[in-house]
C-alpha cells in the first residue's frame, strides 16, 4: 500500500505529537513543523499529499502560510485547525483555499473522514490533470481534447455555457470525463477567479452529506462541537460541482431545489437563513429522466438541474479517439517508467481498437499503464493486455462464424445490435440495469436505444 505523506503544522508541541501519533495509527506518514516558515521551506524539498495546519501561530499566521503555500501549489489540499470557533475566520480560510476547517478540540472521527475525502479528491484531480497534460497535440478547447465529431459538439455546448450562470447537467457513463467538462465550464467562464468546489454525492455517507453541503450549528448532532460552514457557503460567488447527483437522498433533493430557486438555505440545526450566490453544475451516470418518471428522483429538481444538459458520448461511440488516446497514454507511462522506446505491435493496437471500452477513458488509461509495466521487450504484445481484451478476440471469431453461414445471411450492424438488446431484455425479464451490465453499455445508453428501436417499429 502506498503511504500518504501529511505535514502537520502547529506551534503547540503536545498537539503536534497527538496528531502525529493519530495519523501514524491511521497508516499515514506524518511530518511535523512548529511554524509556517519551516513548512514553506520544506515544500521546496518535497510536496506532501496533504497539509494539516493550525490557524493561530507565532510569526507567519496560518492564513498567510496558506497563501504562501498556494503560490507553490494551487492544488495541494489543506485542512485548517483553530481554537477559535469564529465563522468569519472559517469563511476566510475556505476562500483562501482550505478544503476544510476544524475547531479544537478536533473530532478525530470527522477529521479522518475529511482526510480521506480530501486525498481522494486530490487523487482524482491529479488523474484529470495527467489526462490533460498528455493530450496536447489533439484538437483542444481549454484542456479538453478530442478528435471526434461527437466531442466537438460537446465542446460547442461548453463554449455556450461557460460565460453564463445557467445550471448545467452533465450526463455520461463513468470514465467519460464529466468532471473535466465541469472544470472547463468554470475555469473558462465568468466565475473562473472564484471557488470551484467538488462534492461527490455517492462518496459521502448520507447522514453526513447534509452537513457537508449546508454546514451545521453547534450541538446540531452528536460530535457537532462547533459551527461548521458547508460547501455551498464556501463556494459563494463561485461554482459547486455535484457529482453523482442521482445518489442524492430525497430529503436533500428538496433542500437543493430551494437553493436553486432562492439561493437560500439553513445550516443543520440552525434557524438563520444563509444566502449563497453559487452556480450549480451537476453530473450523473444515471438516467435522471427515467428516475423522475419512476419517482425515485424529484421531477421538479430534475427540470431545474437540466436547464442546459450536456451528454458525453462513451468512448465506443468515438472510436477515432482510441488510437490518439492510446499513443498519448503510452508516451506518458513509458516516460514515467524510463522506457521511451516502447511501442505497440500492430495486432495489439488492433485489439485495443476493437474493444468496446465499457469503462471508457479511465479503463483505457489503466490498460495502457498495466501494459507498460508488463512488457518484457520494447514492443507491447497482446499478451501484455488483460485477459478480457485477449479473450474478446477469440470470442469474436467464434461468434462471427455462428452468425452468418453464407453471404445471403449477413445483416446490417444496427439490426444485429437491436436483436442483441431485445433478446437480452427478454432473457433478463426486462431488467434494464442487469441488461445494460450484461451488454457492457451504460443504463442511459440502453434506455436511449430501446426508445429509438420502439419508435422505429
Amino acid at each position: 500500500m502506498i503511504q500518504r505523506f501529511i505535514y502537520v503544522v502547529d506551534d503547540d508541541l503536545s498537539m503536534r505529537r497527538l496528531l502525529e501519533f493519530t495519523l501514524q495509527s491511521w497508516e499515514y506518514n506524518a511530518r511535523t513543523f512548529a511554524d509556517g516558515e519551516s513548512l514553506l521551506r520544506a515544500l521546496d524539498e518535497q510536496m506532501p499529499d496533504l497539509v494539516l495546519m493550525d490557524h493561530m501561530m507565532p510569526g507567519i499566521s496560518g492564513l498567510d502560510t496558506l497563501k504562501g503555500l498556494r503560490e507553490k501549489s494551487a492544488e495541494l489540499p489543506v485542512i485548517m485547525l483553530s481554537a477559535q470557533g469564529n465563522i468569519d475566520i472559517a469563511v476566510e480560510l475556505m476562500r483562501a483555499g482550505a478544503v476544510d476547517y476544524f475547531t479544537k478540540p478536533v473530532d478525530l472521527k470527522r477529521l479522518r473522514f475529511a482526510l480521506n475525502n480530501a486525498l481522494d479528491m486530490s487523487r482524482l484531480r491529479n488523474q484529470v490533470r495527467q489526462l490533460q497534460d498528455t493530450l496536447e497535440s489533439s484538437v483542444r478547447f481549454d484542456n479538453i481534447i478530442s478528435s471526434s465529431g461527437a466531442m466537438q459538439n460537446v465542446l460547442k455546448l461548453v463554449d455556450k455555457a461557460r460565460n453564463s450562470d445557467i445550471t448545467v447537467l452533465i450526463e455520461g457513463e463513468s470514465g467519460t470525463g464529466k468532471e473535466l467538462i465541469a472544470r472547463a465550464i468554470h475555469f473558462n467562464g465568468i466565475r473562473k477567479e472564484r471557488p470551484f468546489i467538488i462534492i461527490n454525492c455517492a462518496a459521502i455517507p448520507r447522514d453526513l452529506l447534509e452537513s457537508e453541503l449546508f454546514g451545521h450549528e453547534r450541538g446540531a448532532f452528536t460530535g457537532a462541537v462547533d459551527r461548521k460552514i458547508g460547501k455551498f457557503e464556501a463556494a459563494d460567488t463561485g461554482t459547486i460541482f455535484l457529482d453523482e447527483i442521482g445518489e442524492l437522498d430525497m430529503s436533500l433533493q428538496a433542500k437543493l431545489l430551494r437553493v436553486l430557486q432562492t439561493k437560500q438555505f439553513e445550516r443543520v440545526g440552525g434557524l438563520e437563513t444563509c444566502t449563497s450566490d453559487v452556480r450549480i453544475i451537476s453530473a450523473t451516470n444515471r438516467d435522471l429522466s427515467s428516475m423522475a418518471a419512476e419517482r425515485s428522483f424529484r421531477e421538479d429538481l430534475y427540470y431545474r438541474l437540466s436547464t442546459f444538459p450536456i451528454k458525453l458520448p462513451p468512448l465506443r461511440d468515438r472510436p477515432s479517439e482510441v488510437s490518439l488516446l492510446t499513443e498519448h497514454f503510452l508516451t506518458l507511462f513509458a516516460e514515467r517508467e524510463g522506457r521511451p522506446d516502447l511501442s505497440f505491435r500492430d495486432d495489439t493496437l488492433a485489439l485495443l481498437q476493437r474493444h468496446d471500452w465499457p469503462g471508457n477513458v479511465r479503463e483505457l488509461q489503466s490498460v495502457i499503464e498495466r501494459a507498460v509495466l508488463l512488457a518484457d521487450t520494447d514492443v507491447i504484445r497482446p499478451e501484455d493486455l488483460p485477459q478480457t481484451l485477449r479473450a474478446s478476440r477469440d470470442t469474436n471469431t467464434q461468434l462471427s462464424a455462428q452468425l452468418f453461414a453464407s453471404p445471403d445471411e449477413i445483416l446490417p450492424l444496427e439490426r444485429l445490435r437491436e436483436a442483441a438488446i431485445r433478446r437480452t431484455l427478454e432473457l433478463l425479464d426486462g431488467n434494464m440495469t442487469e441488461s445494460a451490465r450484461a451488454l457492457g453499455i451504460g443504463r442511459t445508453t440502453l434506455y436511449d436505444l430501446v426508445k429509438k428501436y420502439d419508435a422505429q417499429s
